[in-house]
């Protein structure tokens, strides 16, 4: 079977060890060597980022990154607090969905998906709103690949003492997390973007200071419950096996390949080729470079090139690619540099590039 990679921004291209991993034996959830299973992928997850240990536990889920993020928001924003969701992007507009979904009290500071967030508007809300209880947003919105300024807005949030609850889910393991400065209360991941794992299992790192019970309105969701019978390695629910597996395989790999820095250092390498390649063939990139995360570039379609005929050329030639998203479907198309690309990879798909829009240009 020929080689398709993975350029949308997860589920990824699995290296070989870990599709392995799924091959792994049958196994029950509730029998110790399961147990054991997860007190490793948890301790794995303790040490992504060293000083997330102290003070931080995860938490693991059975389902998608979303799943996490819901999680986090049922459980910890309480019914009589409230809620800053601070948004420029599809996932931050989510964060919104959901915590009205729950009837959780919120107000959101929304920004263009082209531009930054706002931290004019969340500082003029902060300081006239002392009903504000949790401030919410996504450190990498992928609607348009940009890193958002969570260094500016956890400065802010430490400034007027208000638990930070970031969604992380395609930023986990790629980029620097500041686990002292951004005033954390929860971080929300998934194992299939930049810890590359299959989908299936998502986690919450959550400061264990502010967990309570009796936030959550949901029962597959209390993040609570799953804290409580996960210290002994169990979960309230069937938790999904075979993913565990490769997610623990993953961990594993990412730790011997250099963690989180060598795999950001990577996304720089093949995002910054990728970048160049389309710019010298006059594709120019939504945002400017410095916005850019190190994993995912949006890039505006060529004038009289529709998406779905630069997808299927893509595929034809072995390569997924993402389409964008709302008002900018038709617009841009997203790259995404995660997962086991290979050096050949990476030239077959510059060649590939230059093949298309190079005909285009001509």
């Amino acid at each position: 079977m020929n080689r398709i990679l993975l350029l949308n921004p997860g589920p990824v291209t699995l290296s070989k060890r870990v599709r392995q991993a799924l091959l792994r034996e049958d196994m029950c959830h509730r029998e110790m060597e399961f147990a054991a299973l997860t007190q490793d992928i948890k301790s794995r997850l303790n040490r992504v980022y060293p000083d997330a240990r102290d003070q931080f536990e995860s938490v693991l889920l059975t389902g998608s990154g979303t799943c996490a993020v819901e999680a986090m928001l049922s459980s910890l924003v309480p019914t009589f607090g409230k809620a800053l969701v601070v948004s420029n992007g599809v996932y931050g507009e989510r964060m919104a969905a959901m915590l009205a979904a729950h009837r959780k009290p919120f107000i959101q500071i929304k920004a263009d998906w082209t531009t930054p967030i706002d931290l004019k508007r969340v500082e003029q809300q902060l300081a006239s709103d002392n009903k504000i209880s949790h401030v919410l947003s996504v450190h990498h919105e992928t609607t348009s690949g940009r890193l958002n300024d969570i260094p500016a807005l956890g400065q802010l949030c430490k400034v007027y003492n208000k638990p930070l609850l970031l969604d992380a889910v395609s930023s986990f393991g790629g980029e620097y997390i500041d686990w002292h400065n951004w005033s954390l209360g929860a971080v929300a991941g998934t194992a299939n973007k930049c810890l590359h794992g299959v989908p299936g299992m998502a986690f919450v790192l959550v400061d264990k200071t502010r967990l309570r019970q009796g936030h959550s309105h949901t029962l597959y969701l209390d993040l609570f419950k799953y804290y409580q019978e996960q210290q002994n390695g169990f979960s309230p629910f069937t938790q999904a096996v075979q993913v565990a597996f490769a997610l623990q395989e993953a961990l594993r790999e990412l730790e011997e390949t250099g963690g989180w820095q060598a795999r950001h250092a990577q996304y720089r390498r093949l995002s910054t080729q990728i970048r160049q390649t389309l710019n010298d063939l006059g594709v120019r990139q939504l945002l400017n470079e410095a916005s850019y995360a190190s994993m995912l570039t949006s890039f505006y379609l060529p004038e009289g090139m529709r998406y779905n005929t630069l997808h299927d050329s893509m595929r034809q030639a072995g390569f997924v690619i993402y389409a964008g998203q709302g008002a900018l479907a038709d617009k841009i198309f997203r790259i995404a540099n995660m997962g086991d690309i290979q050096a050949d990879d990476l030239q077959n798909l510059l060649e590939t590039f230059t093949r298309i829009f190079g005909k285009n240009n001509g």
